[in-house]
């Protein structure tokens, strides 16, 4: 039989366990908040619709995007959205799926990144960026994205597309959205290994406006994001000519 001291020393255990009491000197821990999104929600969700590409180049990386925000999949919601955003130094992320979701998934992976580098002294390796973004995937609240990872570090250059159930995978070259089919067309075609960046943009520009042709989701011009050693350079045009 407990003392009634007890008896209160076990109540206090009871409810610290069951997240129903937090003792004065114990963390409060907090959770991510829930998908709330219905099926009736998504045809009223800004959506990128999208051709994202990313590709292995003897330089670095390049990824080239389109420049259209969608309502539904129906509607031209905006033609100037940059798609592609750095992560850290050497390291950028596009934005595929819905505008929401990846602009929060952007700023959770580059705040977990930037946390490791002062943490550490040290820029967070490619590998492990791309593990901790398909563990956000899996397990975050962040509605249909399908971006695309492209970074260099020192053990080379590297692409991963990562899928909305959390799945990483590593390619000479890749491609996301909508527009994906029409833009891997071009992108079997003419990709080489061992392409400069410059060639590579232009693969990838061309890649991108043979979605545009056919694809609703896809148009209004090209973001390109060169990324080196020396850093993420992104420029967009809203002119394929300036480019191919």
């Amino acid at each position: 039989m407990r003392t009634p001291m007890q008896e209160s020393e076990f109540s206090r255990n009871r409810d610290r366990l069951s997240g129903t009491h937090a003792g004065p000197f114990e963390p409060e821990v907090g959770t991510l908040p829930e998908n709330s999104v219905t099926e009736e929600d998504i045809e009223n969700v800004s959506k990128t619709g999208t051709t994202t590409v990313g590709l292995v180049t003897a330089d670095g990386v390049v990824i080239a995007t389109d420049m259209r925000a969608s309502l539904g999949g129906r509607f031209v919601s905006n033609k100037n959205v940059q798609k592609v955003e750095p992560i850290h130094d050497t390291a950028a992320l596009t934005l595929v799926g819905s505008v929401g979701g990846a602009q929060s998934f952007i700023q959770n992976l580059r705040a977990e990144a930037n946390l490791y580098e002062a943490r550490r002294g040290e820029s967070m390796s490619i590998n492990a960026l791309s593990t901790l973004a398909g563990n956000f995937a899996r397990g975050g609240p962040f509605f249909a994205i399908n971006p695309i990872l492209g970074g260099v570090d020192d053990d080379g250059h590297h692409v991963y597309s990562i899928d909305p159930a959390g799945g990483v995978m590593a390619d000479d070259y890749t491609v996301t959205g909508s527009g994906m089919q029409l833009a891997y067309g071009v992108l079997e075609q003419e990709y080489e290994e061992g392409l400069s960046n410059e060639e590579a943009k232009t693969v990838a520009a061309r890649s991108v406006k043979s979605a545009a042709e056919r694809d609703t989701g896809s148009g209004n011009g090209v973001f390109l994001a060169e990324i080196t050693d020396d850093g993420v350079d992104i420029h967009g045009h809203t002119d394929f000519d300036e480019v191919l």
